[in-house]
């Protein structure tokens, strides 16, 4: 990716202390303390210009929220998005948001075993070519990071526009014994829900009539337990139901 950024980026994020980590190692294992609290921590990892973790961060003040990038223009990008967003509610500083630059690379160099509770993928890097298999953030090695970084409640959150990533990532996880819930090969089928965030990229290929997928991969043993409980709960009615309709007949 190439990015013409400004003059002087570098100082710029350097006086955003509040907001912008420019040596997020230091932190690991001790974000909770840099957030001031023990709320579940989500990270976006490629957070781009970051559209999705600022508003994300604003419209649930309840999580913590850090967006990760490896080019620090635009982790500046993503400072005024983020600036932005929480303006109106007057809020100079976004308080449970953190911005970092750095390499998913070497992810688990700035997180703790266990330290997140969510991980979000959103337009990743397809790299279509074969070869260049290993740098899809579903790679194999990658979810094996990933769930080392997750705690009992961990989950991930996937989308893309790209139909052959989406397929190898499936593949990937299934092989990785990994249980999904909410696939959908075409997330905007029936409309915007409102409930949902979208990135950049996102309303741009939404605009131009182009399909999104996503799935949500459940890894914490508790969040196994709870979908699994959930799953039971609805099997449970289903059969309730099919019972009184075969005691009317």
């Amino acid at each position: 990716m190439r990015l013409r950024g400004r003059k002087g980026i570098r100082e710029n994020l350097e006086q955003q202390v509040d907001l912008v980590v420019l040596d997020p190692k230091q932190y690991k294992g001790k974000w909770s303390e840099l957030f001031g609290n023990d709320h579940p921590i989500f990270v976006e990892f490629g957070m781009g210009k970051g559209q999705f973790i600022s508003q994300m961060s604003y419209k649930y003040p309840e999580f913590n929220f850090i967006g990760i990038d490896m080019y620090d223009e635009l982790v500046r990008r993503a400072s005024e998005k983020a600036r932005k967003a929480w303006s109106q509610a007057e809020v100079e500083t976004p308080p449970n948001l953190k911005l970092a630059l750095a390499n998913i690379e070497q992810i688990e160099e700035v997180f703790e075993e266990a330290e997140l509770e969510r991980i979000y993928l959103n337009f990743s890097d397809p790299w279509p070519k074969a070869k260049h298999a290993r740098r899809r953030l579903t790679h194999p090695r990658f979810l094996k990071k990933y769930t080392e970084l997750l705690n009992k409640k961990g989950q991930i959150h996937f989308k893309t526009d790209s139909e052959t990533l989406f397929d190898f990532s499936l593949n990937a996880i299934a092989d990785f014994g990994m249980q999904m819930t909410n696939l959908s090969l075409n997330l905007h089928r029936d409309g915007l829900n409102e409930e949902h965030v979208m990135t950049e990229y996102e309303q741009k290929f939404m605009g131009k009539g182009m399909n999104i997928h996503r799935v949500e991969v459940i890894v914490g043993e508790d969040a196994l337990s709870e979908y699994q409980q959930i799953r039971l709960d609805k099997y449970k009615v289903r059969e309730a139901a099919d019972e009184s309709g075969e005691d009317q007949e």
